[in-house]
Formats: C-alpha cells, sequence, structure tokens
C-alpha cells in the first residue's frame, strides 16, 4: 500500500475544502438544525462530478474506488459538512447496481444517480429484527410473472428525498431455506409505487437527513426490478456493507479532526489568566492524544479502502476502522468540547452538534459491540457470540 496520494486522489481528499469555502459548517448546521436537505450542496457536488465516484463512467460516473470515495467523504467531513446521503446512495446503492443490476437497470437508473437528478436510500434495518438480517421479514412473494412486496423498514436516511429505494427483502422466509443466507432478494422500489408509505422518526440527533419508517403493502414488482439474482442476494448485500463502514469512519475522522483544529486555535488565542490556555499541558495532552486516536484511525480507514479495492477480504479492516473512527471522534470532540468550556455549547462554534453525530455514528449502521463480536471471532479466532 503506497501511503502517498496521487495528484486526483489529493484533489479528491481537498475538494471538501473548495466547496466549503461556498457551503461550509455553518450553511450545514443551519439546514441540519431545521432537519432541512442540503439541497443546494448536494447539487453542487453532483454539478462537480463527485456523486457517482464509484460507477462505471460509461454510465456517468468517474470510474474510481472505494479509497477514493473515502478520502472524498473524509475531505468534506474536515469542514464540517457531512453527508450521510451519500452514504446511502452514492456509496451503498449505485455501486451496487453498477456492479450486479442488469444492463437495462444500469442505463435507467445510474446516470440521473451520477449527476444527482435522482436519489436512492438503502432500506434493510427492521424494527423486529434490528441487527439480526437474517430474521428480516419483509417479503416479496411471487405470484406469476410479478412479486408483491410487504413489510416495514425502518431508520431509513433521506426516504422522502428519495426517489427510489435499494430494498433487502425475503423472496422465501428464513423458515423456508436450508440455508440460513439463501432467500434474499434485493429490489429497486420506485418510491411513490402504490403501497409505499413512510412515517417520520423524530430525532435527537442534528442531522439534515431526516429518519424514516418505510411500509410496504402488497408493492408490485417484476424481474426487471431484482439487482443481482432472486434469492442469493445476501452476497450482494454484504458486498455494500464494507463500503458503509469505510465512508462512516472517513466522516467520524474528518468531525475529529475538525474539532480538534478548532480547539487548537482557539487554545492558542484564549488567555484567561496568565497566558494562552492551550500551554496548558491538562488541556494539550487531550487534543494530542486525539490527534493519534484520529490519524490512526484514518489509516485504518485507507488500509480497508485499499483492500477492498484490492478484491482481498476487507471485512475485519472495515469493522476495525469503524470501531476506530467512532470512538477516535468521539474523543476528539470530547476534548475538544472541554477546550472551549462554555463556549464549546453554544451555537455559534457548532461543536456540540458534532458531536451527536459522531455519537449517533457509534452505534449506527452498525452497533461498536457487534463489530467487535466480529473481530474476536475472525482476527482472534474466539467461539462466536450470536
Amino acid at each position: 500500500m503506497n501511503f502517498e496520494l496521487s495528484d486526483e486522489q489529493r484533489m479528491i481528499y481537498e475538494y471538501g475544502d473548495q466547496v466549503a469555502k461556498k457551503y461550509d459548517q455553518q450553511y450545514w448546521l443551519k439546514k441540519a438544525r431545521k432537519s432541512e436537505f442540503t439541497r443546494e450542496l448536494w447539487d453542487q457536488v453532483s454539478e462537480d462530478g463527485f456523486m457517482g465516484i464509484m460507477v462505471p463512467e460509461e454510465y456517468g460516473g468517474a470510474g474510481l474506488g472505494m479509497l477514493e470515495m473515502s478520502l472524498l467523504m473524509e475531505g468534506m467531513a474536515n469542514n464540517g459538512i457531512p453527508l450521510l446521503s451519500m452514504v446511502v446512495g452514492s456509496t451503498m446503492s449505485l455501486p451496487v447496481i453498477a456492479d450486479h443490476g442488469s444492463e437495462s437497470m444500469k442505463q435507467k437508473y445510474l446516470p440521473d444517480g451520477c449527476a444527482g437528478k435522482t436519489l436512492f436510500c438503502f432500506a434493510i434495518t427492521e424494527p423486529t429484527a434490528g441487527t439480526n438480517t437474517i430474521r428480516i421479514n419483509t417479503i416479496a412473494r411471487k405470484k406469476g410473472d410479478r412479486y408483491y412486496l410487504s413489510g416495514q423498514k425502518t431508520f431509513i436516511t433521506s426516504a422522502d428525498e428519495s426517489d427510489y429505494a435499494l430494498v433487502v427483502a425475503r423472496t422465501r422466509a428464513h423458515t423456508e431455506v436450508d440455508k440460513k443466507t439463501d432467500g434474499f432478494t434485493l429490489f429497486v422500489v420506485d418510491m411513490k409505487a402504490k403501497g409505499v408509505s413512510m412515517t417520520e422518526l423524530e430525532m435527537s440527533v442534528v442531522l439534515p437527513e431526516k429518519q424514516f419508517q418505510l411500509f410496504f403493502d402488497e408493492v408490485e414488482l417484476t424481474e426487471d426490478d431484482v439487482v443481482g439474482t432472486v434469492d442469493k442476494g445476501f452476497e450482494v448485500l454484504f458486498e455494500s456493507l464494507n463500503p458503509e463502514r469505510i465512508v462512516v469512519s472517513s466522516m467520524c475522522t474528518g468531525i475529529g479532526r475538525l474539532a480538534l483544529n478548532r480547539a487548537a486555535e482557539y487554545a492558542s488565542d484564549r488567555v484567561v489568566f496568565k497566558g494562552p490556555i492551550g500551554a496548558y499541558q491538562g488541556l494539550q495532552h487531550p487534543l494530542a492524544e486525539g490527534k493519534t486516536q484520529i490519524e490512526l484511525a484514518s489509516l485504518m480507514t485507507r488500509k480497508a479502502a485499499w483492500l477492498f479495492d484490492n478484491g482481498k477480504p476487507a471485512g475485519e479492516a472495515s469493522s476495525m476502522a469503524k470501531v476506530a473512527a467512532a470512538d477516535a471522534g468521539m474523543k476528539a470532540v470530547d476534548a475538544s468540547l472541554q477546550c472551549f468550556g462554555g463556549n464549546g455549547f453554544t451555537d455559534d462554534y457548532g461543536l456540540y452538534d458534532m458531536f451527536s453525530v459522531v455519537r449517533l455514528l457509534k452505534t449506527a449502521p452498525i452497533n461498536r459491540e457487534m463489530l467487535l463480536n466480529y473481530i474476536a471471532e475472525k482476527s482472534l479466532g474466539m467461539p462466536r457470540s450470536y
């Protein structure tokens, strides 16, 4: 693995610095505090050609990889403008369609998705199954040449802004299969289709993206809506989970780095007694430790992205990156808040809002404990705990 970024990768990483000149953290905070989608920023990122960064060029994308997507998301988070909608759309949905969709599906969805004209959400979590994806109950029953989708999903990011959902469903119930991972199928579902409805979830986290419960009541689908192979969608599904963990890690490291830089600048200028408070080791050491942990997590995130791009097993590194980055991000923002004192909790600085985001990402999209279970089993050879 080469630690030196290419000129193109450096440009992608620094794109956040450029777009933030127009759409900065104050723009993001204003939108987030109103739970209002960052449409202008979305359109700008799309116009600049970054929405389809992992989609082949022939379908309107940039033809790049996971590392470049990770660098993009980290660079934007460095500036306090994380976009969760790009996690579920640009990272989890469009590349899956590019890799496993039919040619007609690629032609239908990818060019407009890369141009930012249409948005995708990703629907997997269910109220009763939670982390146990094997036990999801949303099912698409085949009748003649049609499938009829029924069920419920929850914590679906930006469902209200999305034109389509990539829905993980069962085409055979878990009680009807010999192998528990059989019977899964991914469908592209039109959010305006008959039988699709949603209810907003009231959230305490400050974000521009809203969360929803989705309901499917005999939504009519065809073979043309299937991504991959019927009953064999579990493998396709898991291809999307490592990228999700990687870009979330990038967001956490970026937010942590932003907070630390703000705190270092503030502490160097803020005088309370004889000199700047940044001269006190009681503030220096937590910030220095935070910086160390953020950069370590960033390196593991880039390693996970490199492994994914090179077709190597990336589950272990992706899980470690997510654990490390969420922890590092939380500690970095917490140390920064302590440095700012009361000012850290005011709207002017926006630090506490960032804490709520990284705290969410410690739990979502998969909780820290399940990742540690995976690492214990796969890396240390310990008995499976679930």
